[in-house]
């Protein structure tokens, strides 16, 4: 009695999985309108690595050994990373649970009843009954590829988490190359104004004799002392600075960091990435990881189309087990012990006040959303890799704009210096020679670490850092 059981349900399993249709609909192409090259500018234009940077491990592009320890130790340590490599197990998870429905639920039971009652000719009579039983219960004939289709979303939707990790990953390495890059900076500032305000000090002291001396007045006395304690206040701001930029480290490495992590010397160099190639195509884009999520996303809107348009049709589920039972546990398996059950159901959507049409007009509203913020997601990368190359040019000149004033400025510094002790200029002169050398090492250290911070921006928006070459 067993093979008609059998053969029906290989029968309707064949049928399940080979045989049914498929509504969702064609993926709609995104138009993000964007130029299909970038505007890169000449100084770029001559690199001589084939590598795409996508393909450069963050390893390879940070230079500086110590940074490389701190990324390391916040790609171990970082909790926001921790909860997006969470939230992928998580989708894995889900992947799984969804996936399960596709496949028939295989259960075994094992089933004992004892009862009794009165019987006509006095005392009781008892009854009892044995069954072992290998049965699927509420399988789904997925005709119209609602479940597969189901099962399609949330795969999509964790390649989706799998890829928002990976972006998790870049933005990571990208804020803590740049928190580096502003503490070594901002150390280097206060080290300029540590030694701004020894100069300023020397030489009020040197001011104060003079006028000691009646060779210049107390007015020269005042300005040098109010050129002395505006530097001490620029220390002292930079101090504040340089403990608020350790503590951001912290924070984003996720632990204490030694001090013979943290930057001892000031050396405006973190990376190895060369000049891009011409003729660059915009297309690398849509190898970011967060462009790939939302493309992802859009893939799952619009399988839950095709869920929801099948959720009209008809669904049938079967229920059926082949087993044994008996009365008596000795005979449980005997011969002619068989037995079996065949319970397909059909259900047909009649009336639903208008659910299913809502729950349609749902799904396609996030398809188109999810197409909207895929395409923006385009238009947001490309923007972002336009400025950081727009920049990369820019920095590039105004850095050496500011090497070439800082050594005009530290000439006439030290000429002012000596015409002043000389007794040749006033010490108006000295002053504002003073502030121009002041103002243009700092102008020189804040372009440094900005053009520095940018090629991390650009590594960043390429697509690169979420790729580990391990030396």
């Amino acid at each position: 009695m067993t093979k008609p059981f059998v053969t029906t349900l290989a029968l309707v399993s064949l049928l399940s999985v080979g045989a049914c249709a498929n509504l969702e609909p064609q993926l709609p192409t995104a138009q993000p309108a964007i130029p299909a090259e970038w505007p890169l500018p000449v100084t770029t234009a001559t690199a001589t690595s084939s590598l795409s940077t996508a393909d450069i491990g963050w390893r390879d592009f940070i230079a500086d050994p110590k940074l490389t320890a701190l990324i390391a130790r916040a790609l171990d340590n970082n909790r926001d990373l921790r909860v997006a490599v969470l939230n992928v197990e998580r989708a894995r998870a889900q992947y799984g649970i969804q996936r399960a429905d596709r496949f028939p639920t295989l259960g075994a039971s094992f089933n004992a009843n004892r009862s009794g009652g009165d019987s006509p000719l006095g005392g009781t009579l008892p009854n009892e009954r044995y069954s072992a039983e290998l049965g699927v219960t509420g399988f789904e004939l997925d005709l119209f590829g609602r479940v597969r289709n189901l099962s399609e979303a949330a795969l999509q939707q964790y390649l989706a988490t799998d890829e928002a990790q990976r972006s998790s990953q870049i933005a990571l390495i990208a804020e803590v190359a740049s928190a580096y890059l502003t503490l070594s900076a901002d150390q280097e500032l206060q080290r300029i104004a540590q030694a701004t305000l020894a100069n300023y000090t020397a030489v009020l002291e040197l001011t104060a004799q003079r006028h000691r001396l009646g060779a210049v007045s107390a007015l020269d006395v005042f300005q040098a002392s109010t050129a002395v304690e505006s530097a001490r206040a620029d220390a002292a701001r930079f101090a504040g600075q340089v403990a608020r930029d350790s503590n951001a480290l912290v924070l984003l490495v996720g632990g204490v960091v030694e001090p013979s992590l943290l930057p001892q010397a000031y050396a405006p160099r973190v990376s190895g990435l060369d000049a891009l190639p011409a003729g660059l195509p915009s297309e690398v884009l849509l190898r970011r990881p967060d462009i790939l999520q939302a493309e992802l996303r859009l893939r799952a809107a619009n399988a839950n189309i095709g869920a929801a348009r099948a959720a009209f049709f008809p669904s049938i589920s079967l229920t059926g087990s082949v087993g044994t039972a008996s009365s008596e546990l000795s005979g449980l398996f005997d011969k002619g012990s068989h037995v079996w059950s065949f319970v397909p159901s059909v259900n047909l959507p009649i009336f639903d006040g208008g659910r299913l049409r809502a729950s349609l007009g749902v799904a396609t509203a996030d398809r188109d959303i999810a197409l909207a913020q895929y395409e923006k997601a385009i238009q947001s990368g490309f923007r972002e890799v336009a400025d950081a190359l727009a920049l990369s040019h820019t920095l590039g000149e105004q850095r050496s704009a500011q090497e070439a004033l800082l050594e005009a400025a530290t000439r006439a510094h030290n000429l002012s210096q000596a015409r002043y002790k000389a007794g040749q200029d006033s010490y108006l002169v000295l002053l504002e020679a003073q502030r121009t050398l002041y103002n243009t090492r700092q102008s020189l250290v804040t372009t440094q670490s900005a053009e520095q911070s940018n090629r991390v921006t650009l590594y960043k928006v390429l697509g690169g850092g979420w790729k580990e070459a391990k030396k």
